[in-house]
């Protein structure tokens, strides 16, 4: 009796072992694909952006870095119990998709020339199939709706968006980067239009004022919270027409 308690206990443990070493193996072959899924997406947009403009026509003939980005993109796996780590991988995610569902119909003028480009065509990213619609609203500000930062480095392929940047959004320094990339909108001539006594401000900051609203205050209080030169509370505001013409040299 005792020894057939000693080798069940024995096989117990041995079985609790096993599973152990097998969820820490898997836990480090995912940190590995993570990490390298950065690396690429760093060494990706450095080859092929520059001045907030992406070199689709070089993409388009060696499209070997961009299918290899994808194909680890598509096998990471990232959780909202690390928020950073969450954000990074799909803020890259999400402006590595834009370039590859451009280059799929590459050479069109405008995303907008793409039926279904936001809402309806899918991408493998993540271990899941989303629209960047679904990358947007859900995965990102479904999980973190006051985080109007966002809208400032989601970039949808077109020049009416804040610059594309050539490196990729790191979980550890991410806070810079969303920070930075805001201030640098919100200081931008191309995006807030100064003029006598009104200024006027990207379509997205219309398209998305509640979000931009939602901690409280007007979309001036947003800008001015950036600005280096804040805006008088009482200007009019308006808006100028979005620029869908691709983000292309």
């Amino acid at each position: 009796m005792v020894a057939k308690l000693l080798i069940t206990f024995y096989t117990f443990n041995k079985m609790k072992y096993i599973f152990f070493l097998l969820v820490l193996i898997s836990s480090i072959s995912s940190a590995q694909e993570t990490s390298k899924f950065f690396d690429a997406s760093d060494a990706f947009f450095k080859q092929y952006v520059s001045n907030g403009r992406v070199k689709y026509a070089e993409i388009k003939q060696n499209p070997k870095n961009l299918q290899e980005l994808l194909s680890l993109a598509k096998r990471v796996k990232v959780s909202t119990e690390d928020p950073d780590l969450y954000k990074a991988f799909w803020i890259n995610a999400y402006n590595i998709a834009v370039i590859n569902g451009i280059i799929k119909q590459f050479s069109v003028n405008s995303p907008k020339d793409i039926e279904g480009f936001f809402n309806i065509k899918t991408h493998s990213l993540g271990q899941k199939s989303v629209t960047l619609d679904d990358i947007e609203k859900k995965l990102l500000f479904g999980n973190y709706p006051d985080e109007a930062r966002f809208h400032f480095v989601l970039v949808c392929a077109a020049k009416g968006c804040p610059p594309i940047i050539a490196e990729a959004y790191r979980p550890e320094k991410l806070e810079q980067q969303l920070q930075q990339q805001t201030v640098k909108a919100m200081n931008a001539t191309e995006f807030v239009k100064v003029q006598k006594d009104k200024v006027l401000l990207s379509e997205i900051m219309k398209w998305y004022q509640q979000d931009f609203e939602i901690e409280g205050g007007s979309l001036l209080d947003f800008v001015n919270r950036y600005r280096k030169t804040p805006i008088p509370g009482n200007w009019k505001i308006d808006f100028y027409n979005y620029n869908w013409e691709l983000n292309s040299f």
